[in-house]
């Protein structure tokens, strides 16, 4: 029966955290908020059905290797590097005050200190996915905002892995003496630099090579399997080898996939098996939560949410000023960081685990992330409204610094761009004629030596499959004039315009269809222009037959139009003078 109740709880868990899901985003919020409160509807602290949360949990192992492979591939050294200054000096601030406070906090509660440390670093770190997916919906993602946040939610995030790794250790060593604990941790740190070194050197040569090898095949399936097994694979290998946490290494395994040409397309492919896994990983979270605790200590959940919603917000607002970036971009930093999510949850679930956190920690971290989920998107939303309002007032130190940087920016955020969806001998003439006119292309292709040709030749170019939203994202489809589709009938066509109306919906869209009775799916999908093989080719000759006629310009422009009307299906036009 142990299979019966695995597919019983996974479809049960699925089911509900689709419904509340959905509903979560009818009322505006995140769906992380419906995933938790679905899991607190299958949990045992509520009537009716029961989950089998220990399967629930076993599944949630998946999503949190999953989830921390996402975030690998969005590690980029570079981008952190840009920001260092603030990103890494405030996160660094801003965890040591939330961690420290706190610990005081759960201190005055009667729990011992390393209790409290523990506590205190739950409610330090961000949740990256509620965070990206603000600054997505308000347009700050690619801003120099966006990038300072990213930054930010990158040292939290490292920070996360190392006490992931070190916590076992010391919670192991809880009864030894102090000075005997140095050797432990010592041993951990050196499991934990080894591991990093094979994987990122070796790893890195070799893991490229082999998504190479398996992208030449044009097996979509098989490139999603050996994405899958690298993934696996290294956070198995980290635990059984090294004795460390599957989570660092499948964050490193994201690293060196990231690094590689192939990380977008891994991540377009690849990972929408970790957005399942991972609503499964914040049901059992919800499963976790006793509703009765904010009435045994509703003062510890008060507290808890304040740490969250103003001492996070409020150290990085101090810090972003002091570092000389102004109120704007501080406000949306600030407000960016009051909520906590799946880090958190990581380190509080570890910590009951391990004994270190006492009966009701747990719940106080799922309460505080529920209220901060919930109140985030609001808050972001209501800024531009905040800011007015500082503007109009008194307040003389609400001003936009770094004009330099952000006008610079903004001009690159609005350079004349187009994107062009394969690179055969249309996409090929299409993008020389815009680059001639000016406009820019960015090609998106999935042959990888085609790719690697266009970026030695210093030519935009994305490997990945256009269907995808994360690749047209990349590619610039949503500050992009226009969007070509070169590949004659290709399956993927209609997607594709559909993913690139929702990421921009001004878009100019041209299409091309193999036959004339495919024109009209890729119209209804949102294409401004649809151009057949067929339909060119009766047009082309019936110009040649009239030019041999003797035709006059005015008699072939309108027979043009007519023939076009009637194989497109529109009606032709009447031109001036015409009979």
């Amino acid at each position: 029966m142990h299979g019966v109740d695995l597919i019983l709880t996974l479809a049960v868990a699925l089911g509900v955290a689709l419904v509340f899901g959905f509903l979560a985003l009818r009322l505006k919020l995140p769906p992380i908020v419906g995933y938790l409160l679905a899991g607190l509807l299958l949990g045992p602290h509520t009537p009716g059905f029961v989950a089998d949360r220990a399967l629930a949990q076993q599944l949630a192992e998946v999503g949190v290797v999953l989830l921390m492979f996402g975030v690998g591939l969005q590690f980029h050294l570079k981008d952190l590097l840009a920001v260092r200054r603030v990103a890494i000096t405030g996160a660094l601030v801003q965890i040591g005050a939330a961690t420290a406070l706190g610990a005081v906090v759960a201190h005055s509660f009667g729990w011992n200190w390393g209790a409290g440390l523990v506590f205190g670093m739950a409610l330090s770190v961000a949740s990256t996915v509620v965070l990206i997916r603000v600054l997505a919906d308000n347009r700050d993602l690619q801003t120099q905002t966006g990038r300072i946040a990213v930054g930010w939610l990158v040292v939290q995030d490292i920070f996360t892995v190392f006490v992931l790794v070190v916590l076992p250790v010391l919670a192991n060593g809880g009864g030894t003496a102090r000075q005997h604990l140095a050797l432990p941790i010592g041993v951990a740190a050196l499991k934990l630099v080894l591991l990093t070194v094979l994987t990122l050197w070796p790893g890195g040569r070799l893991i490229p090579r082999l998504l190479a090898a398996v992208a030449r095949t044009n097996s979509r399936e098989l490139f999603t399997l050996t994405v899958l097994v690298i993934a696996l694979g290294l956070a198995v290998g980290s635990a059984r080898v090294f004795g460390v946490s599957m989570a660092l290494g499948a964050f490193l395994a994201g690293v060196v996939v990231g690094q590689s040409e192939f990380s977008f397309r891994a991540a377009s492919e690849a990972l929408p098996m970790r957005d399942a896994f991972a609503v499964l990983f914040f049901v059992s979270v919800g499963m976790l939560f006793d509703p009765q605790h904010l009435v045994r200590a509703p003062w510890l959940t008060a507290a808890t949410a304040g740490i969250v919603l103003l001492v996070n917000p409020l150290v990085g607002l101090l810090m972003v000023l002091a570092l000389g970036y102004g109120a704007r971009i501080g406000l949306r930093i600030s407000v960016g960081l009051a909520q906590v999510g799946e880090f958190s949850f990581m380190l509080a679930v570890l910590g009951s685990q391990l004994g270190v956190l006492p009966v009701g920690a747990t719940d106080s971290v799922v309460a505080a992330s529920i209220l901060t989920i919930m109140l985030n998107p609001l808050l972001y939303r209501a800024l531009p409204k905040i800011e007015r309002a500082l503007m109009g007032g008194s307040i003389r130190w609400f001003r936009p610094c770094q004009r330099g940087a952000l006008a610079n920016d903004q001009a690159k955020e609005t350079r004349v761009r187009a994107v062009v969806v394969g690179y055969g001998p249309v996409g090929e003439t299409v993008s020389r004629l815009l680059d001639q006119e000016g406009v820019r292309p960015t090609i998106v292709e999935l042959n990888l030596d085609t790719v690697r040709r266009l970026k030695s030749d210093g030519t935009l170019a994305v490997y990945g499959d256009a269907s995808k939203s994360d690749v047209l994202r990349e590619a610039g489809v949503e500050k992009a004039i226009a969007l070509v589709l070169s590949p004659p009938g290709s399956p993927e066509s209609a997607e594709i315009i559909r993913a690139a109306r929702e990421l921009n919906p001004d878009i100019q869209v041209l299409a091309r269809a193999e036959f004339l009775s495919g024109a009209g799916a890729l119209k209804s999908a949102g294409a401004d222009e649809v151009f057949s093989g067929e339909a060119e080719v009766a047009i082309a000759m019936v110009d040649a037959a009239l030019r041999s006629l003797g035709a006059t310009p005015e008699q072939m422009d309108r027979e043009r139009e007519r023939v076009r009307g009637d194989l497109y299906g529109q009606p032709g036009r009447t031109l001036p003078g015409g009979e």
